[in-house]
């Protein structure tokens, strides 16, 4: 999505959540720039950001010492429907049961994992029709409160005769709930009428577009972006392995191209997704380069397609910054700031009047984090909605060695404080 796209609307069910009115202080955190802050929370945004130990505690307080406090992650590419069905025997159940516990538990991992925002693309038609997106917008109201949850409705075809009822389902599907519309253009006969249905839907009810390929056809990427140029709220494509499969120069035509247009790819560092064959990474750099947004995703999460996914989204930063060359501050950033950018969430800093959306990770560096991401804590719309606590203990040894120990301050112990 753009940049200056337009600001999300309230959850697509009509029943916006209203932020935690309550306050919290967050204590002795520790700040990408070396700073320690006391950060107060109130009514789900930023109250203000102070010196550690300048700021007083209305309601409830969290001790933070030994915590690098960030932004928090969001995930603008995750597959809800099929996600956690790698080790179903038989075929995988679309049984809409299935499918919203399914949908509900991987959102609760990657949540945990600090993605308070999800966009997760869900199949329509054929036998299945509408019953994965209702299923999925159904576990999207049971996690209101805990995390947003936006489905994007993916038909398999829009073209010809058998995609006329593609076509009629995908503006349903937008009825329903469905907050952007997408699916595989490489799939259908006609990527090009694809693309363009899809674009006329998304103008027609004013939702973002978010399209699966595998980029490795510069003329049809040409074609995408001519399509695609000034459309709001925005299109974004991913997870365009195949642009670096290209020679260099039609790979940097195709990039140019889709920075002229506005358009922005979601990679995914972990490699693939159930909507394309080949795995590899999209060649990040060179987007970055050319101007491109490029935003990170997680993809198949314990599905067909990836069995042993993990969803977090600090081990694609992780990926981006060991495979892809990234530093570490703009590894993050594209979990972080580009993701939500990119899902048209407002931003987050760790200031005074922005949303409280919030991880805290034990370390002291954003690199070490990034490399040894277990203990987290994570804080959407105000409040502290999940905890990830690690100690790791090893056997008695004869050898004495003065090694630093995974311990926190003396200090007297506060209500809702994280173990050590």
């Amino acid at each position: 999505m753009s940049a200056d796209s337009k600001q999300p609307q309230p959850p697509e069910d009509g029943a916006a959540t209203t932020a935690d009115s309550t306050s919290l202080l967050l204590s002795h955190a520790r700040l990408t720039d070396g700073r320690t802050v006391d950060v107060r929370l109130v009514g789900g945004r930023i109250e203000a950001v102070g010196t550690a130990g300048s700021l007083t505690a209305v309601g409830a307080r969290v001790d933070l010492a030994g915590y690098l406090l960030l932004p928090a992650a969001a995930e603008p590419h995750a597959h809800a429907d099929t996600a956690l069905s790698a080790d179903t025997p038989g075929p995988v159940s679309y049984a809409p049961e299935e499918v919203q516990r399914r949908a509900t538990e991987a959102a609760l991992l990657q949540l945990g994992h600090g993605a308070t925002a999800l966009r997760a693309h869900v199949r329509i038609g054929d036998v299945q029709g509408l019953g994965p997106l209702e299923a999925v917008l159904q576990a999207r109201r049971s996690l209101r409160g805990l995390a947003d949850l936006t489905a994007v409705a993916a038909p398999r075809l829009l073209t010809g005769v058998a995609g006329a009822d593609g076509l009629a389902m995908l503006r349903d599907a937008v009825k329903m709930g469905a907050g952007v519309v997408g699916g595989c253009p490489d799939a259908d006969p006609d990527p090009a009428g694809y693309v363009e249905a899809v674009l006329g839907v998304a103008a027609e009810h004013g939702v973002p577009v978010d399209l699966h390929t595998d980029g490795d056809d510069p003329a049809r990427l040409a074609r995408l972006a001519a399509m695609a140029g000034g459309l709001r709220p925005g299109v974004t494509i991913g997870p365009c392995a195949g642009l670096g499969r290209l020679p260099s120069d039609a790979a940097s035509r195709a990039a140019d191209r889709l920075a002229a247009a506005g358009v922005a790819v979601v990679c995914l560092p972990q490699g693939g997704c159930g909507g394309t064959e080949l795995r590899g990474a999209a060649p990040v750099r060179l987007l970055r380069a050319a101007g491109v947004r490029v935003a990170a995703g997680g993809g198949a999460l314990r599905d067909t397609a990836n069995p042993v996914g993990r969803g977090d989204p600090l081990e694609a930063a992780y990926l981006l910054a060991s495979l892809g060359g990234l530093a570490p501050q703009e590894a993050y950033g594209a979990v972080s700031t580009e993701a939500r950018a990119v899902m048209g969430l407002p931003e987050v800093r760790v200031e005074a009047g922005f949303p409280a959306e919030l991880l805290a990770v034990r370390g002291e560096r954003l690199a070490g984090v990034l490399s040894l991401a277990y203990s987290r804590i994570v804080v959407h719309r105000g409040r502290v909605v999940a905890r990830t606590s690690a100690v790791r203990e090893y056997c008695d040894s004869a050898a004495t060695l003065d090694l630093p120990r995974q311990t926190r301050p003396e200090r007297p112990s506060e209500p809702g404080s994280p173990p050590a």
